[in-house]
């Protein structure tokens, strides 16, 4: 029993050494459970809840594009954008943008849409002034190709929310033109003078004159792939994985200071650099290593789990890149951990329940898009949202390294900014 109480006490005693390690152990895990449960409300709304920027395009000039556009920005559930600096948008503009991820919805109402709705409308009064024995007819137009309301993705967007932002558009589609019919109708009837129009009043009619399909937002050749649970999951936590190389870099760096070997090492002209070059290089190379490893178990272990095989884009040359990328910045934190903090339970603390955070904020676990709109400003500041963007730049829009260099030069920016606190803070450490 003493020997109980005088490791408790021990233990105890330990602990309250490191200060440091005692707050960390208790201040990272409320930032943790604060960040997720803001970050997973959206998810557990539904998604009509959620206001999304939806660009529209009016080709119609009629009351179907008229109809849709004030219709769904009544709704509150859409932000109805139908121009850009000051001048209308175009179908290729919206496309483009949609497909370069910098809006996830954009619908296209085609030309003679109204007039195909009314034709409609007109054939439906033949029929049933017809019938009621009332003589006349009004004019329908001869219908060739179908005319279809275009709807454009995000190729980036996941199947749950295409589903339910289209099956949300498709409704009220239906809903518009469903009104408009009925409208046409009482009108034509009501010019008839029929004793029996009252009796139109109760009619419930939907007739699919305009339909609404779904097209992929590029040019060229496509990838003709959907954003499933491999294609997002695998890069996501392989981003994920890499940046915890933080933890073996830190430990080594304070096990350096610790045992004298970094001490020894500076005081050598010139190694120290060499020999942070070095580390930098080899962790660099590992991650690298990792991601197309976990790249191969999507492409070749998947399948045999009877899930869907990973495409990895065709642009395999701004792929390295970008892994490249993602790595130095990684490393790079690492480096700035194992300088900041002075013990491995500090570093260990802090390291992974930082990447957690991060990772949570820039989408890896939850899509940016669903959630709050404070919390997608702080989410695009996380280098591994720049790392999964560039990698769904390439893998489901089908960019090549002209679409990426930005992103991989945040990367770099940001690894060189971390590189060079670290360096402040031990060059502080030294004076």
């Amino acid at each position: 029993m003493l020997r109980l109480l005088a490791t408790i006490r021990k233990e105890w005693q330990l602990l309250l050494r490191d200060k440091t390690g005692i707050i960390l152990l208790f201040i990272m895990p409320v930032v943790l459970i604060t960040v997720m449960a803001l970050i997973q409300d959206a998810p557990f709304r539904d998604y009509q809840d959620i206001k999304f920027d939806l660009l529209t395009v009016d080709n119609d000039h009629g009351k179907l594009g008229r109809y849709v556009k004030e219709g769904l920005s009544k709704s509150g559930q859409f932000n109805i954008i139908d121009s850009l600096d000051g001048q209308p948008l175009t179908a290729g503009q919206a496309r483009d943008l949609v497909n370069s991820g910098k809006y996830k919805i954009s619908i296209i109402v085609p030309q003679g849409a109204t007039a195909e709705i009314v034709s409609n409308a007109n054939k439906i009064v033949n029929d049933i002034t017809k019938r009621m024995g009332v003589p006349g007819s009004l004019p329908v137009k001869q219908r060739t190709d179908s005319v279809n309301v275009t709807i454009y993705f995000d190729p980036a967007a996941k199947k749950a929310f295409k589903g339910a932002i289209h099956q949300a558009v498709d409704n009220f589609l239906t809903q518009v033109e469903t009104d408009l019919l009925l409208d046409r109708i009482k009108q034509q009837l009501r010019r008839k003078d029929s004793t029996q129009v009252a009796a139109s009043d109760s009619f419930s009619i939907r007739l699919q004159a305009v339909g609404l399909k779904e097209l992929s937002t590029g040019a060229g050749k496509q990838l003709d792939i959907i954003s499933n649970s491999v294609q997002h999951n695998v890069p996501a936590w392989s981003i994920f994985a890499m940046f915890f190389i933080v933890i073996p870099i830190a430990g080594n760096m304070i096990r350096e200071r610790e045992d004298g070997s970094l001490l020894r090492m500076k005081l050598i002209p010139g190694a120290y650099l060499d020999i942070l070059g070095g580390k930098m290089l080899f962790f660099v190379g590992v991650c690298v290593l990792q991601f197309y490893l976990m790249m191969l178990v999507g492409i070749y272990l998947m399948p045999l789990l009877d899930l869907p095989r990973l495409v990895m884009g065709y642009h395999q040359g701004a792929t390295l890149v970008v892994a490249i990328g993602i790595g130095l910045a990684a490393t790079s934190y690492g480096v700035l951990i194992g300088t900041v903090f002075k013990t491995p339970n500090q570093a260990l603390n802090f390291g992974a329940i930082s990447i957690v955070i991060f990772s949570a904020i820039g989408g890896i676990w939850i899509p940016l898009e669903v959630m709050p709109e404070k919390m997608q400003v702080v989410g695009h500041l996380s280098a591994l949202s720049w790392g999964l963007d560039a990698i769904n730049d390439i893998y489901l829009r089908n960019g090549d390294i002209a679409m990426v260099w930005k992103k991989v030069l945040m990367l770099v920016g940001v690894s060189v900014v971390m590189l060079a606190v670290a360096g402040y803070i031990e060059k502080r450490r030294l004076n």
